[in-house]
């Protein structure tokens, strides 16, 4: 049985939880993390020293790190699927998408997302968010040269690339605050939307 520790909130729960779909597989979610508590406890310490959510729990194997996450489940339950494909070069441009998404975008995007939705005005670091915006337009700007050239983060067909920043692209473009036009950005969000999966899990009111 697969369980999944973690909120809903969560970027990184969504991921998980969007890939699950994808894959049609059953599970059971666990609500920790945030207002739920638990990640501070020893029992959930002894799963994830991190404290953090998700984390993924397979009859007794567990799993954190939310991309380990979406790699094993690819892994495990759908090896020959085009989400993770076995051919060295296609899963590499995945792994450094996905890769992408953690070392260079979750920086600033958490600035963002973190003033804009969870801090009172009153109390926002505005030029922290100022700074975050213009590093993200730049950053975001990378991706649509890329997505000019293919529908999708990893080339023609949806992959494991997609999810990691898929979740935060939503975030991006319904946060209220004046953005530059990305259009080849906007045009995949708008193809992400096509999907049940993302919309359950990912295209939601923030919060």
């Amino acid at each position: 049985m697969l369980r999944v520790w973690g909120r809903t909130t969560s970027s990184n729960v969504m991921k998980v939880l969007w890939l699950l779909d994808e894959l049609g597989l059953p599970y059971e979610r666990i609500d920790a993390g945030g207002s739920f508590g638990k990640t501070d406890t020893p029992e959930y310490r002894a799963m994830n020293p991190n404290g953090l959510v998700p984390t993924l729990d397979e009859d007794g194997f567990i799993l954190w790190e939310s991309n380990a996450i979406l790699r094993y489940l690819c892994a495990a339950h759908a090896p020959q699927t085009p989400l993770w494909p076995a051919e060295p070069r296609a899963r590499a441009t995945i792994d450094h998408w996905m890769d992408w998404q953690q070392t260079t975008l979750n920086r600033p995007m958490t600035v963002i997302f973190q003033g804009l939705v969870r801090t009172p005005p009153e109390k926002r670091d505005q030029a922290a968010i100022g700074a975050a915006i213009k590093d993200c337009t730049r950053i975001w700007g990378i991706l649509d040269a890329e997505l000019a050239r293919h529908p999708y983060v990893g080339g023609p067909a949806f992959t494991l690339a997609d999810i990691p920043l898929g979740v935060h692209v939503h975030r991006w473009l319904t946060m209220e605050f004046t953005r530059s036009p990305l259009p080849h950005l906007q045009a995949w969000y708008n193809r992400l939307l096509e999907r049940p999966p993302y919309r359950a899990h990912v295209a939601q009111p923030l919060a």
